[in-house]
């Protein structure tokens, strides 16, 4: 198992077909995927999981399995995807937590880790966090890492056209 962030209490590896129970909790949990308007059907598990897995090998990074380093316990997952906005392909840091893990400083540490992850190893010179406008605490997790809001999009998910705002940090 390759650790590829660590934080003061955290690390971030590759999700395993073994962690399938763990993710469902988070991606089926409808208060944790309030943003989404949506929570996922086992069938959409498991096409996340593969398409995940998939950029693991085309990307080399992907969302990550967060592993509470004291407890073994996953949390949630944080990670760095490919999204399509306005036509670029821009890096986004992306997380979610286990709502039981809600409001501890985990999603920050975990996505501070990605951004230094995003410009040391990846020499990314932008990194960026696309979130719902409903999103307050995503949003604040971007603002602690030092990311402002620099644009608007709409995203289509579901059949609802959702507002989000674009956050941004340089190197």
């Amino acid at each position: 198992m390759k650790i590829l962030v660590e934080t003061e209490r955290l690390y971030l590896r590759e999700f395993t077909i073994n962690d399938i129970n763990d993710l469902s909790k988070i991606l089926q949990d409808i208060e944790v995927m309030y943003a989404w308007e949506h929570s996922f059907s086992d069938e959409e598990v498991n096409n996340w999981f593969n398409k995940n897995s998939e950029s693991y090998i085309k990307n080399g990074f992907g969302f990550w399995a967060v592993i509470h380093k004291t407890t073994n316990k996953l949390l949630g997952y944080c990670g760095i995807t490919i999204q399509k906005i306005n036509g670029n392909d821009l890096l986004e840091i992306g997380y979610s937590l286990k709502k039981i893990y809600w409001h501890k400083g985990y999603a920050t540490e975990a996505a501070l880790g990605c951004k230094n992850y995003a410009f040391e190893t990846l020499k990314a010179k932008k990194i960026y966090s696309i979130i719902r406008e409903n999103n307050i605490s995503s949003q604040n997790v971007a603002k602690r890492i030092g990311m402002e809001k620099i644009d608007e999009t709409i995203k289509h998910y579901y059949n609802i056209d959702m507002l989000h705002y674009i956050f941004q940090i340089n190197k």
